[in-house]
């Protein structure tokens, strides 16, 4: 009996094989693929068992795939429970009569959830509320100087001038607001002329914008995009954007988060009843000694927590959101010491047996065109997420496209997924890439799947 059943599995086993070998020589002879570079790897994901592979030793442009690897390399370092944190604190002299002679402090975290919407206790509301809350309990009815938020942006990690400027390209920063985004409201007129601008949400008076965007024919889309300096205030739009577009506005980056949330401090604030003779102020400006409050001592008000890493990458993977990526790399960067984020995965799996040449990184969400990744190395980092005891979070983080747990990865020329599927009761990983492929994605993605689909 033992023996049957030894045999019946090796016999699905050579079955599924084939019939992946048979799938993928299909799509690799289609005449969308005469220029591509393809790839698929498929793992057994309790033992590690290579099931197929195809190309695996290829290194090639991952897009958000990658994305899993910075997830399961955060969660390995940093641990699922890990929480993000950012203090409010203060330097001066506290008067009598409520008056502080001195500045408040926003000290950066790298939170990317900061002034999010996605949670309740992230909201922009609650966080300045609990930041004014703060300071009134300390007894503060007036500020003789500035909210200054120490924040920095960094410097980017190999993404194209086109993608800088929009939300999917929000710079990583020590201190992120809003997930350093805000939307652009648009009206478009007649195919040809100017889209018109219409105003901000939140309002950016202090930002400068030239639009060149022009209204598209209906059908055509959203192809407006934002560019803009870093630090800098001026946002470019260029581009068009169609007639028959429903949502009527774009979403862009910050140029300097930290500068809006020491802003948003401010006039919260203000509003609240408490002066704030200065303005607000953050790293960039290198202006928190401007107003000369060299006496006093540190005051600490509260320290808002961010929600769990467990959680945090539910969204990161589910909406594929760059910064979120960009941020656990910055955080994991920050705990070993070193500015050298990409050398973070790559020395940590290094350390796991993984060929560092085979995990090439630019940066951790994928939106780098430089990032070249094997299917293999990316299929046994998928793997060896399977023994850990926040699998399951982890797993739960995964988008399901055609019926499968799997993220997905899309940028010029490049389509690719990595997740789980279970066949005839074994349970698999895979990794699945290509690069330089022809025509429209939404073809080679339905050829792909086919691929995909003998798994099931």
């Amino acid at each position: 009996m033992v023996v049957m059943l030894a045999f019946n599995f090796a016999s699905h086993a050579q079955t599924l094989n084939q019939k992946l070998q048979t799938a993928f020589t299909r799509l690799q002879q289609d005449p969308q693929n005469t220029y591509a570079s393809l790839s698929l790897t498929v793992l057994d994901a309790k033992t590690g068992e290579v099931v197929f592979a195809a190309n695996p030793n290829t290194g090639l442009s991952t897009a958000s795939t990658l994305k899993t690897i910075t997830t399961i390399t955060a969660m390995n370092l940093l641990g699922p429970d890990y929480r993000f944190k950012t203090s409010l604190t203060g330097f001066g002299l506290l008067q009598k009569d409520g008056t502080f002679a001195g500045n408040i402090i926003i000290h950066a975290g790298d939170d990317p959830t900061l002034g999010s919407f996605r949670w309740d206790q992230t909201n922009e509301s609650t966080v300045l509320f609990e930041f004014v809350d703060a300071i009134k309990k300390a007894g503060i009815k007036k500020i003789l100087g500035q909210v200054y938020a120490e924040g920095t942006n960094h410097e980017l990690p190999g993404w194209i001038w086109q993608d800088i400027g929009n939300y999917y390209g929000a710079f990583p920063a020590n201190l992120c607001w809003r997930e350093n985004s805000y939307d652009i409201l648009l009206e478009p007129t007649k195919p040809g002329h100017s889209v018109e601008m219409t105003g901000t949400v939140p309002k950016m008076p202090y930002l400068q914008f030239d639009n060149q965007l022009k209204t598209g024919a209906p059908g055509s889309g959203d192809n407006a995009y934002a560019t803009i300096p870093v630090n800098g205030n001026w946002v470019y739009l260029q581009g068009t954007y169609a007639t028959d577009q429903e949502k009527r506005k774009i979403s862009a980056a910050l140029p300097d988060p930290a500068y809006e949330a020491a802003r948003r401090l401010t006039d919260t604030l203000r509003q609240a009843g408490i002066t704030v003779a200065g303005n607000p102020k953050t790293a960039s400006m290198h202006l928190l000694n401007e107003d000369n409050f060299d006496l006093g001592k540190a005051y600490f008000f509260t320290t808002h927590y961010s929600p769990p890493l467990r959680k945090i990458i539910y969204w990161l993977n589910q909406k594929s959101i760059n910064l979120y990526a960009e941020q656990l790399l910055l955080a994991m960067a920050d705990s070993l010491k070193t500015t050298d984020r990409p050398s973070v995965i790559r020395n940590f799996w290094k350390d796991r047996g993984i060929d560092k040449n085979s995990l090439n990184v630019a940066d951790g969400s994928g939106l780098s065109p430089a990032n070249r990744v094997t299917t293999i190395t990316m299929a046994k980092i998928l793997q060896s997420a399977k023994k850990e005891a926040w699998y399951p979070d982890f797993f739960a983080s995964l988008p399901v496209y055609n019926n499968m747990h799997m993220k997905s990865g899309t940028i010029g020329g490049t389509l690719a997924y990595a997740g789980y599927q279970t066949y005839q009761g074994r349970e698999l990983c895979f990794s699945i890439i290509e690069n330089n492929f022809s025509g429209k994605t939404s073809d080679i993605r339905q050829k792909m799947f086919k691929v995909l689909d003998e798994m099931k």
